[in-house]
Parts: structure tokens; sequence; C-alpha cells
């Protein structure tokens, strides 16, 4: 077996010297782009503890946000950080925590209400150039003005129920920091600059791209994967611990020394970690989440146990893994015939715990011989296919699938059509073995042959390639498939063995000819971006540009030759004599190999560029070459098949709108330090403002349509009066700040408005920032208006009817003498629009010959035909497809000079997906539905507790609705112009009773078919669905009358207080099957908030009748009282007059008992019989008085 790199005994002299000449008079001046220094970013991750240190590195484990960072925020008590109006818009209230400060401390009260979080983790950045030292280099940048330019692209999530689809970006320029480390400088020694590290929910898969800002040295734009490793735990004692298994930390040679190579499987751009098997007789994988820019080799802690039976027959037992597949969050693993999966930590995707404790078998009954990756997620999920073998061979496990004598070879899953494509080997005894392709339905369970695979390689008789009809003539080399391959973006299958087959509709089949017999292939690596690397039994390495039938040889051949020597000749650190490649595989439609090389014989793996461009240059000046006389000497020259010079893309219309990129721009807080080097609290606030920015974002998408389009707008509201407030001081897009709210600091006066940008920026201009940080409000936006890099985008999504239109330039090349007069036809130029599914999209060019610039300019326009895709939420169930532009007779001879190396031109493929883009939603628009309800129904009566959130509407007004369709990534929102579907389907008195309703009622409550008395509301609007069971309402629709009939929820609803009773309704609004203007299945559900509800005709009468009743008895009492009221008066006055004579003897005999009683005091002590005479005397006396007094009344006459 050949290693994937030269076997030299010795460098040759000659050798080197061939292939410095061959470059040395190439026509390409590659040395032309090596004037500048060769610089190169370098990208870190560091948590909070680690920031400034030197040399530190972590790994991306963590994935709570932290919350030490609102303690930092607490110190800036002048600053326009005052999440006031945000708190109102997540619980709709203004609950006021207030710190007041003393008037004259050069401070203003401010209000401390939402807790800034930060993330877990800050990006370190340097940079480096070759033969120079970095720290002197950082610091000379510093100087100078770099500063680095950080964007994060963050991955959609697969589980789009869960998840909102979304491609979000966020560029942070970096801030310069101080090292913690000792120094004796007086302003620097060590620095480096930071930016935090986002994380978003959903989302595991980073990119990073590092650019400069246009200061400082040229230093090319580099992007780096960072992603989240759910397999790593922390300790308690702060160490990382793998899950899956142990970490070994010696590579030993045999691990990798002739190995075969093995392909690397993984959903594409989805899966954080990458694993790769084949290490022998050990249970060991190869683990990275940097896509091998560093790596771990783990041993996997699974029991290793041997089943092999009479139904499973297994010749020998191995700990090597052979198939293994990395998902999202899972990975798949074989050994032997054992299956097994373990789930990652990931608690962005799952919001919590989810992660396996240890490795879980699966299919235990099964004998598997093959697991096949399914490289594309589809409805929300991902697949992992598994083919059995022993007593159940035939199956495939993708749900389980059944083919009769047979043996299933290889398995791909369509997801676009939700169907399988099997290489099946049949076995009938009659004939020999034979192959076919056979599609299963999943959906309607039917199988159906595709294609019989000849059982001879055909013989192409000098052709490059040879549509296989069944009429041609055969090699009596025979057919061995061994696997297939689908891109499906432009229906490409290869079935591949030792030949290789391609068609577009898995029918008709090309067989390519170029690719020879004697070999065989054993996997084959797609960049699904018109790139396909081969690879075979030997470890040659081979390439195939789709659009053509031209098969190249990459590694051995000429140009790898040369290539390998230049790198030595420049003492590369990535080339060895001794090398073996682990793996091949493409990243950012680049080619990479993973090789592990043996120099002084110590053994490591690399990771490094397979320049394809490169090589197949070197390789065409290698054989075509001329040598001509010139006097007495020789020439060299080199013949160009490019038929153009130049190549240019033009007229590139804006990006966003196509390529559905939401970004966020966010720069550091501005610090009041004269060298410009921030802090420890500095890069705390960069941390919280970069994640309340993310916080806003994500809460933005509610119901409720903002008076501005923008998710930043609640944060700087009050802020930006200049931005907000129109001509003449009205408000532009929204009502009125809020009048202040009494103070509760004693003395202190609150200005009517809040404190406007300029002050903060006049704190700042004068060094007077709390904390020394000052907060731009303009440096955290959204951008709308990113403008064309003059490349097509790295993908297209088409709604319905739309187009994408833009322009190719190409100068002719200059004619030669050598060709003659036949130069005009044959250097005639072409370009080819290739589509893959051109009953769904169709392409338009037009030619203007430009003659004095020798160039022709090709208008090329991509349009959707507009009934290819049914109606689908935002971003969900996208169709793929692609589009390819070619120029005649670029394919292999055309390149472009770069920074990082010639790359091929003359051939771009698109990636076009149609359907409902991502990022457009439908919202209500409360702002012009009040200002049309209030213009229609000559007033407006809001509730008597006022929301402003969710403004209330009168029952027995007619109900406007208007909505908006709100693009997300291009800021546009306009008026809905379609038809929709409206729903109540849920509702209650009050927004914590609001049930949903099933889809009985929901029919009852809401289809003017219903009979039964349960309408909730009508509309004068005669246009219903087909099935007439629901209103069809547009923007002109004659508005809503609300009915609460008998047996609707909402009727005769109980009031709560002394006001009109209130209802909440739960509405769905959507255009589905009713819209026919584009492809988007808008679904908005809100609520909506109904006051002034009539009571029901029996409940109206028993509270009149009460009411009556209790009228009528006050006034009879009334009357009663004022008759008996003489009598009552007479009464009251006699008892009155009795009682106080009851009183006035008691009085009276009180005070004869108070006399008597001192006197007895004053006499001395008596004997105990003359007290006794001296009292009976007393009371004898009293009893005279008494009679006396009585005889005086009745005595005295009646005046």
């Amino acid at each position: 077996m050949s290693p994937p790199g030269p076997a030299w005994p010795r460098l040759r002299v000659l050798q080197a010297l061939w292939a410095l000449l061959v470059v040395l008079l190439a026509p390409w001046r590659l040395w032309a782009i090596k004037n500048t220094q060769e610089c190169t970013w370098q990208v870190v991750l560091n948590n909070f503890e680690t920031v400034g240190k030197k040399d530190a590195s972590d790994r991306f484990v963590d994935q709570e946000p932290l919350y030490t960072v609102d303690k930092v925020f607490s110190l800036l008590v002048d600053a326009p950080i005052d999440p006031d109006e945000v708190r109102g818009l997540v619980s709709g209230k203004r609950e006021r925590s207030w710190t007041c400060t003393p008037l004259g401390s050069g401070h203003l009260p401010t209000l401390s209400l939402q807790t800034y979080l930060g993330f877990p983790y800050y990006l370190k950045i340097n940079y480096s150039c070759k033969g120079e030292s970095s720290e002197a280099l950082v610091r000379k940048g510093h100087l100078t003005g770099l500063k680095p330019v950080v964007l994060v692209t963050f991955q959609s999530p697969v589980n789009f129920h869960r998840w909102k689809i979304e491609q979000l970006q966020i560029q942070m320029e970096a801030a310069p920091f101080r090292s913690r480390e000792r120094c004796n400088a007086e302003e620097v020694c060590l620095m480096s600059w930071y930016t935090p590290m986002p994380i978003k929910n959903g989302s595991v898969v980073m990119r990073v791209d590092v650019s400069s800002n246009g200061l400082g040295p040229f230093i090319p734009n580099k992007r780096f994967q960072v992603n989240i490793n759910g397999f790593l735990e922390r300790q308690r004692d702060n160490t990382l611990q793998f899950t899956v298994g142990n970490e070994l930390f010696n590579l030993i040679p045999r691990y990798f020394v002739n190995v075969p190579s093995r392909p690397l499987w993984y959903t594409v751009d989805q899966a954080p970690v990458f694993i790769l098997g084949g290490i022998p007789e050990e249970k060991a994988i190869l683990l990275t989440d940097t896509n091998f820019k560093d790596f771990f080799l783990v041993e996997l802690s699974i029991d290793s146990c041997w089943v092999g039976s009479f139904y499973c027959p297994q010749t020998s037992f191995t700990a090597t893994i052979y198939d293994a597949i990395a998902t999202e969050s899972t990975l798949f693993i074989r050994q032997n015939q054992l299956i097994y999966y373990f789930t990652g930590t990931y608690t962005t995707l799952h919001e919590s715990n989810r992660g396996s404790e240890r490795w879980v078998r699966v299919l235990a009954n099964e004998c598997i011989k093959k697991l096949c990756p399914v490289h594309f997620h589809s409805n929300g999920s991902e697949y992992v296919m598994a083919l059995t073998t022993g007593k159940h061979e035939g199956y495939v496990h993708f749900g389980t699938i059944t083919v009769v004598n047979c043996s299933i070879t290889w398995a791909v899953f369509i997801a676009g059509d939700y169907n399988l494509l099997l290489l099946v080997e049949i076995e009938d005894p009659s004939t020999r073995k034979y192959f076919q392709v056979v599609s299963y339905d999943l959906v309607s369970d039917y199988l159906v042959v595709l294609y019989t695979i000849p059982e001879f390689i055909p013989d192409a008789r000098g052709l490059e390639f040879l549509m296989v009809l069944g009429t041609e003539s055969y090699t009596n080399f025979p057919m061995v498939p061994k696997g297939m391959s689908y891109n499906p973006y432009n229906n490409l299958l290869f079935i591949w063995g030792n030949f290789l087959l391609q068609s577009y509709n898995s029918e008709n089949f090309i067989y390519l000819a170029d690719f020879p017999k004697e070999l065989s292939i054993k996997y084959l690596v797609n960049s699904f971006y018109g790139d396909t690397a081969i690879v075979t039994e030997t470890e040659e390495i081979w390439y195939l540009l789709e659009g053509s039938y031209q098969v190249y040889k990459l590694f051995p051949s000429k140009g790898w030759e040369v290539h390998v020597s230049l790198q030595v000749m420049q003492q590369s650190s990535l080339y060895a004599p001794n090398e073996t490649m682990v793996t091949l595989f493409y990243e950012d439609h680049r080619l990479y190999q993973l090789v592990y090389l043996i120099d002084n014989q110590q053994g490591r793996l690399v990771k490094r560029l397979v320049p394809v461009g490169q090589l197949l240059m070197y390789q065409q000046i290698s054989n075509d070459y001329l040598l001509e006389r010139q006097g007495s000497h020789l020439t060299l020259s080199f013949t160009n098949f490019c038929p153009f010079t130049v190549m240019r893309l033009r007229d590139l219309p804006n990006p966003q709108i196509y390529t559905r990129q939401e970004r966020y721009r966010a720069q550091p807080p501005r610090v009041l330090e004269p060298g410009g080097f921030h802090s420890d609290n500095s890069l705390a606030v960069y941390q919280g403002l970069v994640y309340y920015l993310l916080w806003l974002h994500s809460k933005y998408d509610k119901p409720y349509a903002d008076p501005v389009h923008d998710p930043t707008w609640r944060w700087w509201k009050n802020k930006k009066q200049d931005q907000v407030r129109g001509e003449g001081g009205e408000s532009v897009g929204g009502p009125s700040p809020d009048p202040p709210s009494p103070s509760p600091c004693p003395g202190t006066v609150f200005a009517p408005h809040p404190v406007p940008q300029d002050y903060y920026f006049y704190l700042a201009s004068n060094w007077r920032s709390a904390g020394s940080v000052h907060v731009d409000m303009a440096s955290y936006e959204k951008i709308y208006d990113l403008k064309a890099e003059n490349e097509l985008p790295e993908r297209i999504f088409l709604d319905k009817g739309t187009s994408y239109r833009f322009s190719v330039f190409l100068t002719a090349r200059e004619p030669e003498p050598l060709h003659g007069p036949s130069f005009q036809v044959q250097s005639k130029l072409g370009l080819a629009v290739v589509l893959a599914d051109p009953e769904c999209i169709e392409a338009v060019v037009k030619e203007k010959v430009l003659v004095n610039r020798n160039s022709v300019l090709f208008w090329v326009t991509l349009s959707d035909k507009r009934f290819c895709f049914d109606q689908g939420i935002s971003g969900h169930h996208l169709m793929k497809t692609s589009m390819l532009l070619k120029v005649a007779g670029s394919s292999g001879h055309c390149f472009q000079n770069t920074h990082q190396g010639p790359r091929m031109q003359g051939n771009l493929m698109v990636p076009v997906l149609i359907g409902c883009p991502p990022g457009k939603r439908l919202a209500f628009d409360i702002t012009y539905t009040l200002e049309y309800n209030r213009l229609q129904n000559k007033h407006y009566f809001d509730c008597v507790h006022v929301a402003p959130e969710m403004p209330c509407f009168l029952f027995r007004d007619i109900f406007y609705p208007f909505f908006l369709i709100q693009d997300l990534v291009t800021g546009d929102s306009g008026s809905f112009q379609g038809s929709y579907v409206l729903k109540v389907v849920g509702g209650g008195p009050t927004q914590d009773t609001i049930k949903e309703y099933s889809e009985e009622d929901i029919y009852r409550f809401n289809s003017p078919l219903d009979k039964t008395g349960s309408l909730i509301w009508t509309t004068r609007n005669t246009t219903t669905t087909e099935d007439s069971a629901f209103n069809i309402l547009s923007h002109n629709s004659l508005g809503i009358e609300w009915l609460c009939m008998e047996n609707s929820p909402c009727h005769d609803t109980i009031p709560h207080s002394i006001f009109a009773s209130e209802f909440f309704f739960k509405v769905l609004v959507s255009n589905r099957g009713v819209d026919k203007s584009t492809y988007c299945d808008y679904q908005l559900t809100f609520q909506l908030h109904i006051h002034g509800l009539p009571l029901s005709a029996r409940r109206a009468f028993l509270i009149l009748m009460v009411s009556a009743s209790l009228f009528v008895g006050l006034v009879i009492l009334y009357v009663i009282s004022c008759l008996l009221s003489p009598y009552v008066v007479k009464v009251c006055n006699v008892l009155c007059w009795k009682i106080n004579n009851i009183i006035a003897w008691e009085s009276y005999i009180y005070s004869i008992a108070s006399d008597t009683r001192a006197f007895s005091n004053t006499s001395g002590t008596k004997s105990g019989e003359s007290s006794g005479g001296i009292s009976r005397v007393v009371s004898m006396v009293a009893g005279e008085n008494k009679t006396d007094t009585k005889e005086t009344l009745r005595k005295k006459p009646i005046s």
C-alpha cells in the first residue's frame, strides 16, 4: 500500500531544479502575491479566570450564562444602560427598583432593573508573521491602529420544532488587553485582543471569521471552528474529563503507520464534534471539536463483547471501531456487529442535562455489518442507517425495510422525496450475482427497481465518458459496486467500485472512462458544492469536478511531486518523507488531509490542505510545454488552454435578501484610559452588552408589532430622542413617553424626558463617565445594508416568483500568431447555466459583446417558476436545488491567483433553496389598527386599566384588524396584502384562565355554517374557503362584528367589578391555502382584549328585577319612616325622660349614703347596738323623705 506522500530515499537535485524551473517560467506569477508578509491570525478560547494569562487555552464546555457581570453594571450609575422599558416588554409592567443618589454628587438617579448576564468565554486573538516575534507584532499592530474584527456565525439547529430557523451573525470589534504577566516596560509588554464568545440557544456549531479593520499590516482573513464539546465534563477540581471514555496521551505509530485511511462521516454543517475510528485492535477513536485543528485520542468505555453465533457469523473478534458517525448531539459507532450511541450534554439544545451516562447498545438482536451515514438532516431530525447480515440479511434499519433474497450493500436517504436508494446484490441461482439500484418510498411503502448495473465494465474506446444504454460493448472486467453517493443539491448520484457511474435522475447513467478499471474506489468525499474527491484502495487520490466528465489524478502525480518539492524547499513542517493518510475531508469547500508524519523518529498528526487548483496547474504545466529554438538556445514556452484571461462577477444585488443572514454589530465600550487598554470590568461590560443584544433579538419575535421594526429600538428608545422624534416634536411610529412617576427620593426632581444621548457623550468627552467606561448606543445595532463582495453567495433562498440577477464579465484571451485567423472561432466565449431542477427554476442568459474590450458581458437571471413548492413555515421543509455556471472549455484549465494560492475558475455552483425563506413573519399591526378603528368607529374607548402592550377594543364596535409582513433580515415592514383566515382558538375572562379550544369547538365558534348558535364573530364578507367552512379576510375586508352567541364561551360573561365584562380571545391568523402570492405559510397567534361585553337577556332581566325590587323596597321604607317619625320621636322623648329620672334618683341616694358615712367616721367608735340604732333611724328618715317627695309630685298641678 502506497503512502499519500512520496517515499523519497533522498531528494534529487534535478527534481528540485525542475520544480523550480516550472514555477519560474509559469505565466502565473505566484511570487507577486508573496510581496507582503505571510501573517496569520491566531484564536484561542479563554474563560473569565484565564483572561490575560499567557498561553492559556480552554475547551468549549460550559454553556450556562454568568451572573457575575451584573455586579459591574451596578457601578455604571451614569450610563445609558437603563432597561426599564425592556422589563416592561417582558412582564407588561413597570416594576422600578430605585437607587437614590444625593444631588451634587455628579450622578443622576438611575433605574436598575434588568440583570445583565455574560457568556462563559472570551476569544483571545493574536497574529503572527513568518520569521518575526508575535509579541512585538501585536504591540506594533495596536500602535498602528489595528483592531481585529470578529464575525461569529451561528449554525441553524436541526430541530426546527423547538428552535427558530434563522441565519444569525454578530460582528464584534476586539478590545486590547494587557497581559497579567510581570512587565518592566512603562506601558505594555504582552497584550492580546479579546471579544466575548457568544452562545445562542439551539446552536452548537459556531464559525468564527477574523479579519482586519484595514489598519496596520495586511493579514488575510481566517476562519475558525469554535464548537461546543458536549462530551467533556468539568470535575470538582476544575479539570476536564471525557464522558465517552478515557483520553490516551500517546500516539503510538502502530495506530496509524500503514493503516488504511477511512472516511469521515458526520451531519454536514451540524456536527460540533467529529469522530474517526479505524485504529487497529483498539476501541479508541480520534475526537475533535475544531475540525482537526487539534484532537484527542479517546479509549471508549464500552463492554467490547463478542456475540458471534450461527445466526450472526463472525470470523474473528476485534476491538477496532469500524464505523463512526457524528450528528448534532449524538455519536454512533460500530464494533464488530454491535452498534452503540452516546448523547452529549448540550443544554443549549435541550435546555436540560440530557447527556448519556454510558454508551447505549441498540439493535441488540441484529447483526450489523455496516453503518451508512445520512449527510443532511430533514424534517427536524437526523438519521443513521444500519445494514444487517446473518439471519436478517437484506434488512436496512431506517425503520425496518426488507428485501427478500438479497444483500443490501449501501443505502442513501433522499430527504426531499423521503425515500431510500438501495444498492442491492441479488443472488439468482440460475445466473450470477448482479446488482440493482432500488428505490423505496417511505410514505407509500412502494419499492421499485430503478436500474440494473451491467455485469461488466463498458468499453469506452478512448472516450472520456459513455452513456450506458445497454447497446455498447463491454470489457472482460466485472463491475463490482461498493457504494453510492448522492448530492441533494444537484441530484447527482454516483455508484462507485472499480468504476464510476453518475446520473442526474437515478435511471440514466454515464460511465466516466477516465477512472482506470484496474483500481477500486474505497470511499468518496463530496463537498456538496461541485467537488468530489476519490480515494482508492491503494490510497490514490482522484478529483472530479461535477458538471464535467474528466477525472484528475492528484496523488501520486507530477503535480504532487512538484508541490511537495517546493514545500520541502520552504522547510514546511506539514510534509515528511514517511507519512500515512488517515482521512480526507472537505471544509469550507477546500480539501484537507489528516496525515500521520514521522520525522526524526517522532510521530505526529497534522491537518494540511490539499491544493487542488495548484496541483492541476502544476500538472498542466508539466504536460503542456514546448521547447523552441531561438537562435543558438532553446526556450521553454507553455500553452494556456483557458479561453479567458479575466472573469469577474458584477452587478450583484445586496446579499441579505437572498442569503437571509441577520447580522448585528457590537463594539467594545470606550475606556477612558490613555493607552486604550481595557480592564476586567470593561470586558465584563462588553460581555453583558453583547448578551443583552442577542437577548433582545431572541425576544423580538412577538405577535404585536413594535412601532419601529428593529429589535434594539426598545433598548435605546428613550435615550435616542433625536432619532425617535420627528419634526415638530411628534413621535415617529410610537406613543409619547409615559409621564414621570412620583419620586421616591426626598428632594429629588425628575426631568420630564430621559437624559438624551448627547449628555453621555459629553461626560465621556470630559472623562467623567462612571467606571471610566462609555457605552455608545450607536455601536449596538442591527445591520440591514450589507453590500455584495463580488462573489456569489454561499446559498440563495427563493420565494414564490422571486429572481436573482447578476452579470458575468469575461475577457477573451488575446490571439497568438501560432493560431492564425481561426483563433476567433476557437476562442469564442460561451457561458452555460445548468439547473438541477429545470421544472422548478429557470435561467435566462443575455449576451452583450464588448468588441473594443475583447470581452463579453453575460446577464444571468435565475427565477422561480411558482409551482414546485407548497406553502410552508418560514425556513421549514425547503426544497434543495442548485445552479451551475460553467464557462465552456474552462474545466481544469483556468486558475485564479489568490493569497491562498491558485484556485480553479470557470465553474461556479450555487445551492438554491426554494420555499419560504427564514426571517419572515406575520405581526399584528396594533398601531395602524388602533388608528383605523378610531377613524371608522368615530371613537375609541380603551379599558379602565390600560395595558400599553395590549390595548382593548370595544365589543359593540366593528373590529378592523391589520397585519404586517416583517422581514427580520432586511428590516422591511409592510402591510400584508394577501388573504387570510382568522379563527378564535382559545379564550377566557382573564389572561390566566385562557384555555385552548378543540377542533370541533373552533369550527362551531368560527364557521359561518354553524347552526348551534355558537358563533363568536361574523363578517359581511362573502368570500369563504373552498369548503365554505371559514371566512376569508384581507386588508380590504369590511371588518369583524362580535356576536358571542348563546352557546359561545364569551356569552354572558360575569363582570369581576363594577365595570363592564372583559374577555381575552386567542386568535390564529393563517394564509395557508388562501394566499397564492407566496410560499410562506404565515401563522400568527395573538391575544385580543375585548371589553364592554353585554350580559345575556336572562341575566340582564334578573339584575333588572333585583335592582327594581331593591329600589321599591327602599322607597316604601322611606315612606313608612316619614309617617311614623312623630310617634317615634315622642316615644323616644318619654323614654329619655324616664332614663334621666332614674339616673337622678340613683345619684341622690348615693349622696345621702356618702354623708352618713362621713358622720360616723367623725363620731368615733360606738357599740354595735348604738350603731345599729343610728342606722335604723337614718333609714326611717330616708323612707319618710321619699314618701314626702312622692306626695309633693302628686299634688303638683299640670301647667
